[in-house]
């Protein structure tokens, strides 16, 4: 068997192709940004390069995405804000209305306490992750294959990895979720006090003199928010590129296969983002509770 690949992976070679697995691994590669081994900062090469760079590497690709698509929410919604008309409102307008006052009202059912920032940190997790996870449905090669030929014609950079889809990055979804995180301690804190945030970690939910089994229980379900928020999203969308780039090695076949999984991925993308906005508001509205004696 072992022979078999061997050889198989020669013929690819000599073909001025990839193999399967080199085609899969290089789409889901980063463009990573990081100290390489003789020091200098420089952009890795290969998956092993990547894993060298340690902690402070970046990947390019995906945080440059997730800033532009964020950016192009923000000028999407100011300008729209800015050319709104109450006489003769657009098409677009009442698109953006209706998203506000959709979200306005998931916020007004879930959260029950005074708090102005809730409602445009929930309309803007709900459409900049919308946004990116929006980038899964355009054709894998498209914007791959053109940077990879631009980066080797200008840099020199050969097989050049470039991901469009910032939501199949867990550094992106887990730092869109432990921003959430700090903003639970935080509202926890400010309105139970930190006696109180403290407390109920000790004494929930059993009784003070359960004190361990209540920190068993109450510290994982802590550190699970964080988790459920970024590895829901990061899992349900790589899951989703991964099974593009399988239907993509399928050839002239891939098209019906596209399609099909396309249009169930429409209800997926909205979905994901959805979720994530939700559990949001749900959390933040445990962190405002204070508990009554």
């Amino acid at each position: 068997m072992a022979e078999l690949e061997d050889a198989a992976h020669l013929v690819a070679e000599h073909a001025g192709e990839q193999t399967a697995q080199e085609y899969i691994t290089h789409h889901l590669s980063f463009l990573t940004l990081g100290r390489t081994h003789d020091g200098h900062w420089g952009f890795a090469h290969t998956p092993e390069e990547a894993a060298e760079m340690g902690f402070w590497a970046v990947n390019v690709d995906t945080l440059g995405w997730s800033v532009f698509l964020g950016s192009l929410f923000l000028w999407f919604f100011y300008s729209v804000g800015k050319n709104a008309s109450i006489d003769k409102p657009s098409g677009v307008q009442n698109f953006v209305e209706w998203v506000v006052e959709f979200v306005d009202a998931r916020v007004s059912e879930t959260f029950h306490y005074k708090n102005e920032l809730i409602g445009p940190l929930a309309l803007t997790l709900l459409f900049w992750i919308l946004l990116m996870n929006t980038m899964d449905l355009v054709p894998v090669d498209w914007i791959t294959k053109a940077f990879e030929i631009t980066a080797a014609e200008v840099f020199h950079f050969e097989n050049a990895p470039f991901k469009i889809v910032p939501t199949t990055d867990p550094n992106i979804t887990m730092g869109l979720s432990f921003t959430v995180f700090m903003m639970i301690i935080y509202y926890s804190v400010k309105n139970k006090g930190l006696g109180g945030f403290l407390g109920e970690l000790a004494f929930h939910p059993f009784g003070k003199w359960m004190l361990p089994f209540n920190l068993v229980v109450e510290i994982p379900t802590l550190f699970a928010k964080p988790i459920s928020l970024g590895l829901r999203l990061f899992g349900n969308l790589y899951a989703g590129e991964l099974l593009f780039l399988l239907i993509a090695l399928l050839g002239f076949w891939q098209l019906p296969a596209h399609f099909v999984w396309a249009v169930f991925h429409l209800l997926v993308i909205p979905l994901q983002a959805f979720v994530f906005m939700m559990l949001t508001i749900v959390y933040l509205n445990a962190a405002h509770e204070v508990p009554h004696h």
